[in-house]
């Protein structure tokens, strides 16, 4: 029996460890629009795509969506995800082109990542000649960023830079000291990264 093409699906706000009494919402995803749900949060994996279709459940963006369990034969999923795209370590790096960086910070369980968007970071202050967003870049000239993966969740290829401590320290001096006022008090709990990832949309 060939995939649904439409499918009927419930959602509702996911409350970790209670109960949602929320209300819940129906809609009808077509058969590429769930896929593309759960492979943001699977990845490109075959074997978890096909899980949670025969399930029926999965979390998305704070929310816990439903439907009847699917039950599907590995080359339909395999045929289904097909067209997402793949990681592609061969794909040249334009920091330029990056809509946002990930910080991360700490590392073990008190590992802390924070996600800075290119449209924040290009506010320059008063008479400043760089803005943060331009210190992050020329952090990724000085460096050599290697390739990590595809993001089906950012629909964007993941350039990682790992820093030493006192060029963590270095970089988040620089961009604290080029940053206006706002954006600057909003940066007051950031501590200096041990890694910078680079969001480029494909």
């Amino acid at each position: 029996m060939p995939l649904p093409l439409q499918i009927p699906v419930r959602y509702t706000e996911e409350d970790a460890g209670y109960v949602s009494m929320r209300p819940v919402v129906k809609q009808t995803f077509r058969l590429n629009e769930l896929a593309d749900m759960v492979v943001s949060v699977t990845g490109k994996d075959a074997t978890r795509v096909q899980q949670i279709f025969r399930n029926g459940t999965v979390v998305y963006n704070g929310y816990r969506y439903s439907w009847d369990g699917i039950s599907a034969e590995p080359a339909e999923i395999t045929s289904l995800l097909r067209p997402f795209p793949d990681d592609d370590p061969a794909r040249p790096f334009h920091a330029e082109e990056a809509k946002s960086v990930l910080l991360e910070m700490g590392g073990g369980p008190q590992r802390n990542v924070v996600e800075i968007l290119r449209s924040d970071a290009s506010e320059k202050k008063l008479f400043g000649k760089n803005s943060p967003w331009d210190v992050l870049v020329q952090c990724a000239r000085d460096a050599t960023a290697r390739y990590e993966k595809y993001s089906h969740a950012r629909k964007a290829d993941l350039y990682r830079i790992t820093l030493p401590f006192e060029n963590g320290q270095a970089l988040l001096a620089a961009m604290l000291e080029s940053a206006p006022r706002g954006l600057r008090y909003r940066w007051t709990t950031l501590r200096p990264p041990a890694v910078v990832i680079f969001v480029c949309p494909r």
